[in-house]
């Protein structure tokens, strides 16, 4: 999208805004997502199957067509890894070296990028590392980070949105010493259920539509599905639930959490809290996840509801989905549940090397997120805009100067959130991070750590992940190089071709 016409967009909206206002229409909880019967049992993605070969796990996957019924009835073809919609559930232990065989069985380019993974930048699959038709790519990395909810995605430039919107995604789980000895629920697909939400549009023959009709920040759609199905219910047979939850929708921002009773917030994109926090609703923007505990009662039933979110002062919410309110997924408790216990964890022996201190930090940078732009300038393949020296401690100032809403992802570090326009952060923000919601108007100030891989030529990101600004070009590139590199930012002779 244009400046020009991102701009109108813009003056269209908070135009419109005005005028409800004035007229007394906006409305206060509304919904423009359809609410569907919930009789359809939640699907669990598979752990992906892997075999270990001269201390390597290795886990294969394939991107392929197929169809799905997304929807109870109609037929949709979709996307997926090793299946017609979505992807296996990855698995691995910290110190463990994996590695992933991707075969591209979709007819056309495509990249799997490991969301949220510290990791070689060649092995990141951002847009350098493309998949072209037929051929199979095999990253290989060793794991080496606390226990998180990851997820894997295509980051093709210019084609991401699109290629997620299809169905190519899936969860990456990492275990560690501390998630091992915790006491929460572990047993995948019965206790502890990946939760990926996503919002579609269909038409009347069950084809998913794509439209960019200059709405911000980006198509919302009327169809809410949870691991590819819109309806679902879950049979719950323990007194507590992990939900790991993942907004892998293109722009809406979900307020997850339940009518009846509160949750308790264990662990954020890169791993456990500190402590549990007892919480209403967490807000998740495109990319972000958090694992939360839920606790049921023998025969009850409750429903995972997104409802209305606080966006952050952006140019009429309503029109951004801010005013939209709806039940997600719905959870059956058993008339006899096993106990659980209540959520608690100690500290992994790797603590104290993970820990960031703010006093360690010698470099800050500056970043506005614009309309489609980051410090003015739209993604160039071919340009290194920023370079970082292993082992340094940094902080990133990340301000959003206009109003519509933005999520900021770095690849291969998570990073602490130290404050927002200088206050702290709230409880949700606590823990690490890769991705988050940046409100207009406001500053956010990142704590973050460049360890162990360097390369010269081979770049990460940082970019908004609202698919459809990421893919218009609100992404950059940076270089982890060592200590007296000549590499510096600017055109790159290294990327010649790509710009």
């Amino acid at each position: 999208m244009s400046r020009a016409r991102t701009t109108a967009a813009l003056a269209a909206v908070a135009a419109a805004a005005v005028t409800l206002a004035g007229c007394g229409m906006i409305p206060g909880s509304v919904t423009g997502v359809d609410e569907p019967e919930f009789t359809r049992e939640l699907v669990i993605p598979p752990l992906a199957e892997s075999d270990v070969v001269d201390g390597v796990r290795t886990f294969r996957l394939t991107a392929q067509r197929g169809t799905s019924e997304l929807v109870d009835g109609m037929t949709t073809e979709t996307w997926g890894f090793d299946g017609s919609y979505l992807g296996p559930t990855l698995r691995a232990h910290r110190g463990e070296k994996v590695a992933v065989e991707v075969t591209n069985d979709v007819g056309e380019t495509t990249t799997v990028h490991w969301h949220g993974m510290h990791l070689p930048a060649a092995m990141d699959g951002g847009p350098h590392q493309t998949i072209e038709p037929g051929e199979t790519w095999r990253p290989t990395w060793t794991i080496d980070q606390p226990a998180a909810c990851l997820w894997y995605h295509p980051h093709l430039h210019g084609k991401t949105e699109e290629h997620v919107y299809r169905g190519l995604a899936g969860m990456f789980l990492l275990d560690d010493d501390a998630s091992r000895a915790a006491d929460l629920p572990s047993e995948y697909g019965v206790d502890d259920l990946p939760v990926v939400v996503q919002d579609k549009v269909l038409d009347d023959d069950g084809r998913l539509v794509l439209e960019d009709d200059g709405a911000e920040p980006g198509q919302l759609g009327d169809t809410v599905l949870v691991n590819g199905v819109a309806g679902a219910f879950q049979e719950v047979t323990t007194e507590r639930v992990r939900l790991r939850l993942l907004n892998g929708s293109s722009a809406r921002t979900y307020s997850l959490g339940f009518a009846d009773r509160a949750m308790d917030l264990v662990a954020t994109d890169g791993g456990l809290l500190d402590a549990p926090v007892r919480l209403d609703h967490v807000r998740l923007a495109p990319g972000e996840r958090a694992e939360v505990v839920v606790r049921m009662a023998p025969g009850g039933t409750t429903r995972l509801r997104s409802s209305e979110a606080d966006l952050g002062g952006v140019a009429a919410p309503f029109a951004m989905g801010g005013n939209d309110a709806f039940d997600v997924l719905e959870l059956r408790a058993a008339d006899e549940l096993a106990p659980s216990p209540a959520p608690a964890w100690g500290p992994s022996a790797h603590a104290e090397e993970d820990a960031l201190r703010e006093e360690d930090a010698t470099v800050t940078r500056t970043f506005e997120l614009d309309q489609r732009r980051i410090n003015g300038e739209l993604m160039d393949m071919g340009r290194i805009d920023e370079v970082a020296t292993v082992g340094d401690t940094e902080v990133w100032e990340v301000r959003n100067t206009v109003p519509m809403p933005h999520s900021f992802h770095v690849h291969d570090v998570q990073f602490r959130v130290l404050s927002v326009d200088g206050e702290p952060p709230p409880p949700e923000l606590a823990g690490p991070k890769d991705t988050v919601y940046v409100e207009p108007r406001r500053t956010y100030r990142l704590l973050l750590r460049f360890e162990d891989y360097t390369d010269d030529r081979v770049p990460f990101m940082y970019h908004c992940h609202m698919l459809r600004h990421e893919d218009e070009g609100m992404m950059g590139q940076f270089l982890v190089v060592e200590p007296g590199s000549d590499a510096v930012p600017g055109r790159s002779p290294h990327l010649a071709g790509h710009g």
